[in-house]
């Protein structure tokens, strides 16, 4: 195990540290992957006070200083907190998985593990992207673990007494191949005694995150119709379904062919389509998958849902579409949908350790200490 990122206050002494193997938890439908770590004590520095750790799932559509009329623009989805110290239960009872076994054997007698399990019915990370000029917290579905000392759940917990740090739930394209999207539409005109014919199809269900689209697109004018231009864009539409049922549909990427096809002609041509985060960083409220600090993401992942799960407390879903518009004295127009998301990773690649940590003592050799930990770690 390879020690990653470090979360800590250099002027302050080690009070409790915090080990997880990840920040990334994958949703497979119908199971999560667990949030599992190990707590690292200084009993003499705690004097006496307990230690918890917190899990919680927070939807923000408001700065928290925005409240109005008493009415808070933040609502907590899920909170689920643990006591690690003293244990409650036999310390080998609380080792669920191999990381909290080899971080227990390294970090010694004073280490003790805590383990949470999602429910079923929470969204995603998701955020909706501000534009440049706003301030404050965005609008997000987000994921964090607290670890704090007090002296006891309930009490007053001071701020320098706790850390956080921010997780992510995220969702992989399914394994296997589904059913390649297809639409296809007639239109009859008035004063025209045949009828237009028009089919978009795309290769497949499921696309990566920065793979082109072929929209394969297939054009019969028997009408007296002339077609003046095709136009195919990629839409993102976010249903904020937890507070409004608000539903934003952007466009994330256009091609504006120029295509024309008179009466009695036809045209069979494949358009390419990219949609990517990095032409729309300007635009506001575009879903993104939730971040985490000073790391980059992308455009959000289509959601897929657990049939029979309320879709009202999942927050924000995302889905995308290919749209195809002639431009026929009017517009005749299809939507082909498909799936946006990331591959699975590879099953093999070496987990990091990210250690962060709450202090409350001052002492100049914490910048030592924390390195002899990390030290113990590899």
């Amino acid at each position: 195990l390879q020690p990653a990122h470090v979360y800590f206050l250099l002027s302050f002494l080690l009070q409790v540290g915090v080990y997880m193997g990840k920040r990334d938890f994958v949703d497979r439908v119908d199971s999560v992957d667990p949030v599992d770590g190990v707590i690292l004590v200084d009993p003499e520095a705690l004097q006496g006070r307990k230690v918890f750790v917190t899990l919680s799932c927070t939807f923000r559509y408001g700065r928290d200083d925005m409240d109005v009329m008493g009415i808070a623009f933040r609502r907590e989805l899920y909170l689920s907190t643990r006591q690690v110290y003293p244990p409650l239960q036999d310390r080998e009872k609380g080792i669920h998985t191999r990381v909290q076994a080899k971080l227990l054997r390294k970090l010694g007698n004073n280490s003790y593990p805590f383990f949470f399990e999602f429910p079923d019915n929470l969204p995603c990370s998701v955020a909706l992207q501000p534009a440049p000029s706003d301030v404050g917290k965005q609008c997000a579905v987000e994921f964090e673990i607290k670890a704090f000392s007090a002296e006891s759940q309930d009490a007053k917990v001071r701020k320098r007494s706790t850390v956080k740090l921010m997780l992510r739930k995220v969702q992989y394209a399914p394994e296997g191949e589904g059913i390649a999207p297809s639409v296809e539409t007639t239109r009859d005109f008035v004063m025209s005694d045949k009828p237009l014919h028009v089919k978009a199809s795309l290769d497949k269900e499921v696309y990566y995150h920065g793979e082109p689209i072929k929209v394969h697109v297939s054009v019969t004018n028997n009408s007296s119709k002339n077609i003046k231009n095709i136009i195919l864009s990629v839409d993102q539409i976010a249903n904020v379904v937890l507070y409004s049922n608000d539903s934003y549909a952007k466009c994330v990427d256009i091609e504006d062919s120029g295509d024309s096809v008179s009466p009695g002609a036809t045209l069979q041509k494949v358009y390419t389509l990219l949609p990517l985060l990095a032409n729309n960083r300007e635009r506001r409220g575009i879903a993104l998958d939730g971040k985490l600090k000073h790391e980059d993401t992308n455009l959000a992942s289509s959601s897929i849902v657990k049939e029979g799960v309320l879709k009202e407390v999942l927050g924000i879903m995302v889905s995308y579409r290919v749209m195809v518009k002639l431009i026929v004295g009017g517009s005749v127009g299809l939507e082909v949908p498909f799936k946006l998301m990331h591959p699975k990773p590879d099953a093999g690649k070496t987990a990091n350790v990210f250690m962060f940590t709450a202090a409350v003592h001052i002492c100049t050799t914490a910048g030592s200490s924390l390195k002899k930990l990390n030290q113990n770690i590899t």
